[in-house]
Protein backbone atom coordinates (compact mmCIF):
# COMPACT_ATOMS: atom_id res chain seq x y z
CA UNK A 1 0.00 0.00 0.00
CA UNK A 2 2.98 2.42 0.91
CA UNK A 3 4.23 1.50 -2.03
CA UNK A 4 1.72 2.72 -4.27
CA UNK A 5 0.97 5.72 -2.49
CA UNK A 6 4.42 7.21 -3.24
CA UNK A 7 4.53 5.66 -6.93
CA UNK A 8 0.85 7.63 -6.93
CA UNK A 9 2.21 10.74 -5.62
CA UNK A 10 4.93 10.86 -7.99
CA UNK A 11 2.83 10.63 -10.62
CA UNK A 12 0.62 13.20 -10.22
CA UNK A 13 2.34 15.60 -7.64
CA UNK A 14 0.51 18.73 -8.70
CA UNK A 15 -3.02 17.29 -7.79
CA UNK A 16 -1.79 16.44 -4.17
CA UNK A 17 -0.10 19.50 -3.83
CA UNK A 18 -3.93 20.98 -4.68
CA UNK A 19 -5.77 18.88 -2.68
CA UNK A 20 -3.14 19.68 0.60
CA UNK A 21 -3.38 23.17 0.03
CA UNK A 22 -6.98 23.18 -0.25
CA UNK A 23 -7.60 20.80 2.57
CA UNK A 24 -5.02 22.00 5.33
CA UNK A 25 -6.81 25.33 5.86
CA UNK A 26 -10.07 23.53 6.13
CA UNK A 27 -8.65 20.84 8.68
CA UNK A 28 -7.01 23.99 10.68
CA UNK A 29 -10.65 25.42 10.68
CA UNK A 30 -12.27 22.41 11.95
CA UNK A 31 -9.58 21.90 14.62
CA UNK A 32 -10.50 25.29 15.89
CA UNK A 33 -13.77 24.80 15.88
CA UNK A 34 -13.54 21.52 17.86
CA UNK A 35 -11.06 23.12 20.18
CA UNK A 36 -13.33 25.61 20.97
CA UNK A 37 -16.11 23.07 21.73
CA UNK A 38 -13.57 21.10 23.69
CA UNK A 39 -12.82 24.14 25.36
CA UNK A 40 -16.60 25.14 26.76
CA UNK A 41 -17.06 21.08 27.65
CA UNK A 42 -13.31 21.21 29.00
CA UNK A 43 -14.57 24.64 31.28
CA UNK A 44 -18.10 24.15 31.52
CA UNK A 45 -17.52 20.72 33.16
CA UNK A 46 -15.46 22.25 35.78
CA UNK A 47 -18.50 23.60 37.23
CA UNK A 48 -20.69 20.11 37.28
CA UNK A 49 -21.84 17.55 35.87
CA UNK A 50 -25.60 18.98 35.72
CA UNK A 51 -24.07 21.58 34.14
CA UNK A 52 -21.98 20.05 31.30
CA UNK A 53 -25.41 17.87 30.64
CA UNK A 54 -27.18 20.81 30.03
CA UNK A 55 -24.67 22.83 27.82
CA UNK A 56 -24.44 19.59 25.86
CA UNK A 57 -28.48 19.27 25.46
CA UNK A 58 -29.09 23.02 24.74
CA UNK A 59 -26.21 22.68 22.07
CA UNK A 60 -28.18 19.51 20.29
CA UNK A 61 -30.10 22.47 19.39
CA UNK A 62 -27.57 24.46 18.13
CA UNK A 63 -26.25 21.19 16.36
CA UNK A 64 -29.27 20.64 14.30
CA UNK A 65 -29.84 24.43 13.38
CA UNK A 66 -26.15 24.96 12.13
CA UNK A 67 -26.78 21.21 9.79
CA UNK A 68 -29.99 22.80 8.02
CA UNK A 69 -27.47 25.76 7.53
CA UNK A 70 -24.57 23.71 6.59
CA UNK A 71 -27.00 22.31 4.33
CA UNK A 72 -28.43 25.49 2.18
CA UNK A 73 -24.19 26.52 2.42
CA UNK A 74 -22.92 23.35 0.95
CA UNK A 75 -25.38 23.08 -1.39
CA UNK A 76 -24.76 26.27 -3.09
CA UNK A 77 -21.14 26.07 -2.20
CA UNK A 78 -21.47 22.64 -4.66
CA UNK A 79 -22.76 25.00 -7.44
CA UNK A 80 -20.05 27.68 -6.91
CA UNK A 81 -17.03 25.03 -7.22
CA UNK A 82 -18.53 24.00 -10.32
CA UNK A 83 -19.20 27.69 -11.48
CA UNK A 84 -15.46 28.70 -10.46
CA UNK A 85 -14.23 25.58 -12.68
CA UNK A 86 -16.23 27.41 -15.82
CA UNK A 87 -15.27 31.05 -14.34
CA UNK A 88 -18.80 32.01 -14.12
CA UNK A 89 -18.30 35.24 -11.22
CA UNK A 90 -21.54 36.62 -11.82
CA UNK A 91 -23.33 33.35 -11.17
CA UNK A 92 -21.59 32.73 -8.29
CA UNK A 93 -22.33 35.53 -6.54
CA UNK A 94 -26.53 34.69 -7.39
CA UNK A 95 -25.93 31.89 -5.90
CA UNK A 96 -24.30 32.98 -2.86
CA UNK A 97 -27.36 35.52 -2.27
CA UNK A 98 -29.67 32.33 -2.38
CA UNK A 99 -27.57 31.07 0.25
CA UNK A 100 -28.42 33.77 2.19
CA UNK A 101 -31.48 34.12 2.16
CA UNK A 102 -32.09 30.75 2.76
CA UNK A 103 -29.93 30.75 5.63
CA UNK A 104 -31.26 34.62 7.14
CA UNK A 105 -35.21 32.77 7.45
CA UNK A 106 -33.84 29.54 8.89
CA UNK A 107 -31.92 31.60 11.65
CA UNK A 108 -35.08 33.69 12.26
CA UNK A 109 -36.96 30.67 12.83
CA UNK A 110 -34.58 29.17 15.25
CA UNK A 111 -34.51 31.96 17.07
CA UNK A 112 -38.30 32.62 17.78
CA UNK A 113 -38.20 28.96 19.12
CA UNK A 114 -35.49 29.12 21.53
CA UNK A 115 -36.37 32.59 22.82
CA UNK A 116 -40.18 31.58 23.76
CA UNK A 117 -40.11 28.06 24.24
CA UNK A 118 -36.69 27.06 25.33
CA UNK A 119 -37.58 24.91 28.66
CA UNK A 120 -39.86 23.10 26.21
CA UNK A 121 -37.00 22.28 23.66
CA UNK A 122 -34.69 21.08 26.63
CA UNK A 123 -37.17 18.85 28.01
CA UNK A 124 -37.19 16.89 24.97
CA UNK A 125 -33.67 15.11 25.85
CA UNK A 126 -34.27 15.01 29.54
CA UNK A 127 -36.28 15.02 32.58
CA UNK A 128 -34.12 16.31 35.21
CA UNK A 129 -35.51 19.62 36.68
CA UNK A 130 -31.96 20.88 37.26
CA UNK A 131 -30.92 20.32 33.46
CA UNK A 132 -33.80 21.77 31.68
CA UNK A 133 -33.73 24.62 33.60
CA UNK A 134 -29.52 25.22 33.44
CA UNK A 135 -29.83 24.76 29.50
CA UNK A 136 -33.00 27.03 28.62
CA UNK A 137 -30.75 29.61 30.44
CA UNK A 138 -27.95 29.00 28.43
CA UNK A 139 -30.09 28.43 25.39
CA UNK A 140 -32.18 31.72 25.53
CA UNK A 141 -28.90 34.08 25.36
CA UNK A 142 -26.66 31.61 22.52
CA UNK A 143 -29.51 31.79 20.11
CA UNK A 144 -28.72 35.08 19.60
CA UNK A 145 -25.51 34.07 17.94
CA UNK A 146 -27.45 32.08 15.39
CA UNK A 147 -27.63 34.86 12.72
CA UNK A 148 -24.13 35.38 12.52
CA UNK A 149 -23.51 31.44 11.93
CA UNK A 150 -25.58 31.69 8.94
CA UNK A 151 -23.66 34.49 7.33
CA UNK A 152 -20.31 32.68 8.08
CA UNK A 153 -20.94 29.65 7.43
CA UNK A 154 -22.65 30.46 3.56
CA UNK A 155 -19.44 32.89 3.16
CA UNK A 156 -16.81 30.34 4.47
CA UNK A 157 -18.29 27.46 2.14
CA UNK A 158 -18.52 30.09 -1.08
CA UNK A 159 -14.51 30.66 -0.53
CA UNK A 160 -13.77 26.94 -0.41
CA UNK A 161 -15.64 26.84 -3.78
CA UNK A 162 -13.49 29.38 -4.79
CA UNK A 163 -10.57 27.97 -3.64
CA UNK A 164 -9.90 29.97 -0.47
CA UNK A 165 -9.68 28.32 2.62
CA UNK A 166 -7.39 30.29 3.95
CA UNK A 167 -9.69 33.20 5.39
CA UNK A 168 -12.32 31.05 7.01
CA UNK A 169 -9.49 29.36 8.96
CA UNK A 170 -8.71 33.00 9.97
CA UNK A 171 -11.96 33.90 11.08
CA UNK A 172 -12.39 30.63 13.28
CA UNK A 173 -8.89 31.31 14.99
CA UNK A 174 -10.04 34.67 15.90
CA UNK A 175 -13.38 33.38 17.25
CA UNK A 176 -11.11 30.31 19.29
CA UNK A 177 -9.15 33.48 20.80
CA UNK A 178 -12.41 35.46 21.85
CA UNK A 179 -14.05 32.49 23.19
CA UNK A 180 -11.54 31.42 25.26
CA UNK A 181 -10.50 34.45 27.00
CA UNK A 182 -14.27 35.70 27.48
CA UNK A 183 -15.01 32.09 28.93
CA UNK A 184 -12.39 32.51 31.65
CA UNK A 185 -13.19 35.95 32.59
CA UNK A 186 -17.16 35.22 32.72
CA UNK A 187 -17.60 31.32 33.87
CA UNK A 188 -15.19 31.67 36.55
CA UNK A 189 -15.84 35.29 37.41
CA UNK A 190 -12.27 36.98 36.31
CA UNK A 191 -11.27 40.71 35.95
CA UNK A 192 -14.18 42.41 38.36
CA UNK A 193 -16.73 39.95 36.32
CA UNK A 194 -19.19 37.96 38.81
CA UNK A 195 -18.85 34.36 38.28
CA UNK A 196 -21.89 33.56 35.96
CA UNK A 197 -21.57 29.57 34.80
CA UNK A 198 -23.42 28.63 31.70
CA UNK A 199 -25.19 31.95 30.93
CA UNK A 200 -20.97 33.49 30.58
CA UNK A 201 -20.27 30.57 28.66
CA UNK A 202 -23.27 31.43 26.47
CA UNK A 203 -22.24 35.12 26.57
CA UNK A 204 -18.84 33.93 25.03
CA UNK A 205 -19.96 32.04 22.85
CA UNK A 206 -22.10 34.71 21.27
CA UNK A 207 -19.19 37.57 21.10
CA UNK A 208 -17.12 34.83 19.66
CA UNK A 209 -19.58 34.41 16.77
CA UNK A 210 -20.27 37.23 15.76
CA UNK A 211 -16.59 38.31 15.72
CA UNK A 212 -15.80 35.47 13.45
CA UNK A 213 -18.77 36.86 11.06
CA UNK A 214 -17.74 40.30 10.88
CA UNK A 215 -13.60 39.23 10.49
CA UNK A 216 -15.17 37.22 6.76
CA UNK A 217 -17.50 39.91 6.00
CA UNK A 218 -14.48 42.55 6.27
CA UNK A 219 -12.29 40.77 3.99
CA UNK A 220 -14.63 39.94 1.30
CA UNK A 221 -15.67 42.88 0.95
CA UNK A 222 -11.89 45.01 1.24
CA UNK A 223 -10.07 42.11 -0.69
CA UNK A 224 -12.03 39.80 -2.59
CA UNK A 225 -13.67 40.62 -6.25
CA UNK A 226 -15.51 37.35 -6.58
CA UNK A 227 -17.69 38.11 -3.74
CA UNK A 228 -17.80 41.37 -3.69
CA UNK A 229 -21.69 41.78 -4.33
CA UNK A 230 -24.11 43.98 -4.44
CA UNK A 231 -27.64 44.05 -3.17
CA UNK A 232 -28.76 43.94 -6.20
CA UNK A 233 -26.43 41.19 -7.78
CA UNK A 234 -26.95 38.88 -4.62
CA UNK A 235 -31.23 39.11 -5.37
CA UNK A 236 -31.72 39.39 -8.92
CA UNK A 237 -31.97 35.31 -9.66
CA UNK A 238 -33.45 34.01 -12.34
CA UNK A 239 -36.38 31.52 -11.71
CA UNK A 240 -34.65 29.02 -13.88
CA UNK A 241 -31.41 29.41 -12.14
CA UNK A 242 -33.38 29.22 -8.76
CA UNK A 243 -35.36 25.76 -9.34
CA UNK A 244 -31.62 24.25 -10.40
CA UNK A 245 -29.91 25.36 -7.60
CA UNK A 246 -32.09 24.51 -5.16
CA UNK A 247 -33.04 20.59 -7.15
CA UNK A 248 -29.32 20.14 -5.80
CA UNK A 249 -29.04 22.09 -2.58
CA UNK A 250 -32.81 20.78 -1.15
CA UNK A 251 -31.61 17.01 -0.79
CA UNK A 252 -28.68 18.82 0.42
CA UNK A 253 -30.47 20.32 3.30
CA UNK A 254 -32.76 17.04 3.93
CA UNK A 255 -29.96 15.32 4.04
CA UNK A 256 -28.46 17.31 6.91
CA UNK A 257 -31.56 17.73 8.61
CA UNK A 258 -32.55 14.06 8.69
CA UNK A 259 -28.92 13.32 9.76
CA UNK A 260 -29.48 15.95 12.42
CA UNK A 261 -32.64 15.17 13.72
CA UNK A 262 -31.51 11.74 13.81
CA UNK A 263 -28.42 12.73 16.22
CA UNK A 264 -31.09 14.52 18.07
CA UNK A 265 -33.08 11.60 18.65
CA UNK A 266 -30.25 9.62 19.53
CA UNK A 267 -29.00 12.23 22.12
CA UNK A 268 -32.53 12.19 23.49
CA UNK A 269 -32.02 7.98 23.84
CA UNK A 270 -29.03 8.60 25.50
CA UNK A 271 -30.29 11.17 27.74
CA UNK A 272 -33.50 9.42 28.75
CA UNK A 273 -30.81 6.52 29.81
CA UNK A 274 -29.82 8.80 32.32
CA UNK A 275 -28.13 12.28 33.11
CA UNK A 276 -24.75 10.48 33.58
CA UNK A 277 -24.87 8.92 30.24
CA UNK A 278 -25.85 12.18 28.74
CA UNK A 279 -22.40 13.43 30.08
CA UNK A 280 -20.93 10.56 28.52
CA UNK A 281 -22.01 11.31 25.06
CA UNK A 282 -21.30 14.69 25.51
CA UNK A 283 -17.54 14.21 26.13
CA UNK A 284 -16.99 11.25 23.84
CA UNK A 285 -19.08 13.37 20.93
CA UNK A 286 -16.66 16.53 21.40
CA UNK A 287 -13.90 14.00 21.47
CA UNK A 288 -14.47 12.14 18.74
CA UNK A 289 -15.02 15.17 16.37
CA UNK A 290 -11.77 16.32 16.97
CA UNK A 291 -10.59 12.98 15.30
CA UNK A 292 -12.92 13.52 11.86
CA UNK A 293 -11.29 16.90 11.71
CA UNK A 294 -9.31 15.70 8.84
CA UNK A 295 -12.14 13.64 7.54
CA UNK A 296 -14.34 16.98 6.96
CA UNK A 297 -11.08 19.08 5.88
CA UNK A 298 -10.87 16.07 2.56
CA UNK A 299 -14.58 15.81 2.31
CA UNK A 300 -14.71 19.67 1.62
CA UNK A 301 -11.82 19.52 -0.35
CA UNK A 302 -12.98 16.98 -2.66
CA UNK A 303 -16.04 19.10 -3.08
CA UNK A 304 -14.10 21.83 -4.50
CA UNK A 305 -11.71 19.60 -6.45
CA UNK A 306 -13.71 17.53 -7.92
CA UNK A 307 -16.43 20.27 -8.70
CA UNK A 308 -13.84 22.54 -10.20
CA UNK A 309 -13.33 19.71 -12.80
CA UNK A 310 -16.43 18.62 -13.46
CA UNK A 311 -17.51 21.95 -13.93
CA UNK A 312 -14.81 22.82 -16.66
CA UNK A 313 -16.33 19.46 -18.57
CA UNK A 314 -13.00 17.55 -17.30
CA UNK A 315 -15.23 14.63 -16.42
CA UNK A 316 -12.64 12.07 -16.27
CA UNK A 317 -10.38 13.80 -14.79
CA UNK A 318 -12.77 14.25 -12.05
CA UNK A 319 -13.14 10.53 -11.74
CA UNK A 320 -9.42 10.07 -11.25
CA UNK A 321 -9.33 12.09 -8.62
CA UNK A 322 -12.07 10.96 -6.31
CA UNK A 323 -10.09 7.44 -6.92
CA UNK A 324 -6.81 8.92 -5.16
CA UNK A 325 -9.35 10.72 -2.69
CA UNK A 326 -10.92 7.46 -1.74
CA UNK A 327 -7.49 5.42 -1.17
CA UNK A 328 -6.17 8.15 0.70
CA UNK A 329 -9.29 8.47 2.58
CA UNK A 330 -8.46 4.47 3.75
CA UNK A 331 -5.35 5.21 4.35
CA UNK A 332 -6.13 8.24 6.98
CA UNK A 333 -9.06 6.34 8.50
CA UNK A 334 -6.64 3.39 10.04
CA UNK A 335 -4.09 5.37 11.22
CA UNK A 336 -7.16 7.62 13.22
CA UNK A 337 -8.87 4.30 14.04
CA UNK A 338 -5.33 3.38 16.26
CA UNK A 339 -4.58 6.80 17.41
CA UNK A 340 -7.93 7.55 19.07
CA UNK A 341 -7.81 4.02 20.86
CA UNK A 342 -4.64 4.91 22.09
CA UNK A 343 -5.47 8.28 23.30
CA UNK A 344 -9.21 7.46 24.82
CA UNK A 345 -7.87 7.02 28.47
CA UNK A 346 -5.25 9.76 28.93
CA UNK A 347 -7.97 11.91 27.49
CA UNK A 348 -10.95 11.36 29.70
CA UNK A 349 -8.38 12.00 32.86
CA UNK A 350 -8.51 15.66 32.51
CA UNK A 351 -12.64 16.03 32.89
CA UNK A 352 -14.22 16.22 36.44
CA UNK A 353 -16.74 13.01 35.96
CA UNK A 354 -17.50 10.34 38.37
CA UNK A 355 -15.74 7.25 37.94
CA UNK A 356 -19.33 5.86 36.72
CA UNK A 357 -19.16 8.30 33.89
CA UNK A 358 -15.49 7.88 33.07
CA UNK A 359 -15.79 4.25 32.75
CA UNK A 360 -18.78 4.73 30.35
CA UNK A 361 -16.82 7.52 28.24
CA UNK A 362 -14.18 5.06 28.17
CA UNK A 363 -16.21 2.19 26.60
CA UNK A 364 -17.75 4.69 24.25
CA UNK A 365 -14.73 5.82 22.97
CA UNK A 366 -13.41 2.08 22.34
CA UNK A 367 -15.89 1.65 20.56
CA UNK A 368 -15.83 4.60 18.28
CA UNK A 369 -11.86 3.64 17.31
CA UNK A 370 -13.75 0.44 15.87
CA UNK A 371 -16.37 1.95 13.91
CA UNK A 372 -14.00 5.04 12.89
CA UNK A 373 -12.55 3.62 9.74
CA UNK A 374 -16.12 3.02 8.51
CA UNK A 375 -17.55 6.53 9.25
CA UNK A 376 -14.78 8.10 7.94
CA UNK A 377 -14.78 6.68 4.83
CA UNK A 378 -18.71 6.87 4.76
CA UNK A 379 -18.35 10.88 4.85
CA UNK A 380 -15.69 11.61 2.51
CA UNK A 381 -18.15 9.59 -0.04
CA UNK A 382 -21.12 11.24 0.81
CA UNK A 383 -19.92 14.69 1.56
CA UNK A 384 -17.03 14.97 -0.56
CA UNK A 385 -16.97 12.87 -3.68
CA UNK A 386 -20.92 12.38 -4.38
CA UNK A 387 -21.35 16.21 -3.66
CA UNK A 388 -18.91 17.69 -5.65
CA UNK A 389 -20.05 15.42 -8.34
CA UNK A 390 -23.42 16.55 -8.31
CA UNK A 391 -24.60 13.29 -6.75
CA UNK A 392 -26.14 14.96 -3.67
CA UNK A 393 -29.58 13.10 -3.95
CA UNK A 394 -28.60 9.37 -3.82
CA UNK A 395 -25.77 10.04 -0.14
CA UNK A 396 -29.18 11.94 1.06
CA UNK A 397 -31.67 9.60 0.81
CA UNK A 398 -29.11 6.32 1.69
CA UNK A 399 -28.14 8.66 4.18
CA UNK A 400 -32.22 9.23 5.93
CA UNK A 401 -32.67 5.49 5.17
CA UNK A 402 -30.04 3.90 7.25
CA UNK A 403 -30.05 6.08 10.23
CA UNK A 404 -33.95 5.84 10.55
CA UNK A 405 -34.62 2.05 9.64
CA UNK A 406 -31.80 0.51 11.01
CA UNK A 407 -29.88 2.74 13.37
CA UNK A 408 -32.44 5.12 15.73
CA UNK A 409 -34.82 1.57 15.83
CA UNK A 410 -31.84 -0.31 16.99
CA UNK A 411 -30.68 2.12 19.57
CA UNK A 412 -34.21 2.60 21.14
CA UNK A 413 -34.32 -1.28 20.98
CA UNK A 414 -30.95 -1.41 23.28
CA UNK A 415 -32.18 1.51 25.47
CA UNK A 416 -35.73 1.07 26.27
CA UNK A 417 -36.48 -2.75 25.65
CA UNK A 418 -33.04 -4.82 26.60
CA UNK A 419 -32.19 -1.60 29.06
CA UNK A 420 -28.43 -2.04 27.84
CA UNK A 421 -25.52 0.29 29.45
CA UNK A 422 -24.98 2.94 27.11
CA UNK A 423 -21.80 1.68 25.85
CA UNK A 424 -23.59 -1.13 24.20
CA UNK A 425 -26.41 1.07 22.81
CA UNK A 426 -23.95 2.94 20.38
CA UNK A 427 -22.32 -0.14 19.53
CA UNK A 428 -25.64 -1.13 18.28
CA UNK A 429 -25.57 1.53 16.25
CA UNK A 430 -22.26 0.48 14.46
CA UNK A 431 -24.41 -1.64 12.27
CA UNK A 432 -25.95 1.61 10.39
CA UNK A 433 -22.45 2.78 9.86
CA UNK A 434 -21.61 -0.77 7.54
CA UNK A 435 -24.83 -1.37 5.64
CA UNK A 436 -24.14 2.34 4.83
CA UNK A 437 -20.34 1.97 3.28
CA UNK A 438 -21.10 -1.23 1.37
CA UNK A 439 -23.67 0.48 -0.82
CA UNK A 440 -21.79 3.57 -1.00
CA UNK A 441 -18.64 1.68 -2.45
CA UNK A 442 -21.38 -0.23 -5.07
CA UNK A 443 -22.46 3.53 -6.41
CA UNK A 444 -18.66 4.93 -6.61
CA UNK A 445 -17.36 2.21 -8.97
CA UNK A 446 -20.32 2.44 -11.07
CA UNK A 447 -19.46 5.89 -11.85
CA UNK A 448 -23.28 7.18 -12.17
CA UNK A 449 -22.60 9.95 -9.05
CA UNK A 450 -20.65 11.91 -12.31
CA UNK A 451 -23.44 15.27 -13.26
CA UNK A 452 -22.20 18.42 -14.69
CA UNK A 453 -25.03 20.67 -13.03
CA UNK A 454 -23.48 24.25 -14.57
CA UNK A 455 -23.06 23.06 -18.19
CA UNK A 456 -26.09 25.25 -19.59
CA UNK A 457 -25.83 27.88 -16.93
Amino acid sequence: MSMWFREDIIKDKVFYKKLFFITLPIVIQNLIASSLNMLDTLMIGKVGEVELASVGIANQYYFLYSLLILGISEGCGVFIAQLWGKKDKQNIKKVLGMGFKAGIVMAIIFMMMGIFMPNKIISLFNTDPRVIKTGSEYLSIVIFSYIFTSITFNYAAALRGIQNTVVPMIASFAGLITNGVLNYIFIFGKLGFPAMGVKGAAIATVIARTVESLIIIIFVYSKNKVLNAKLKELTNVPKEMLNLVYKVTLPIVMNEACWGLGNVTYAAIYGRIGTGAAASIQICTTVMNVFMIITFGLANASVVVIGNEIGASREEQGRIYAKRISKLTFIISIVLSIMLAIVAKPILSVFNISEAVRLDSLYILYIYSLVLMVKVCNNVLIVGILRGGGDATYGSVLQAITLWFIGIPLAAFAAFVLKLPVYLVVFMTSVEEITKVLILLKRFHSNRWIHNMVKDM
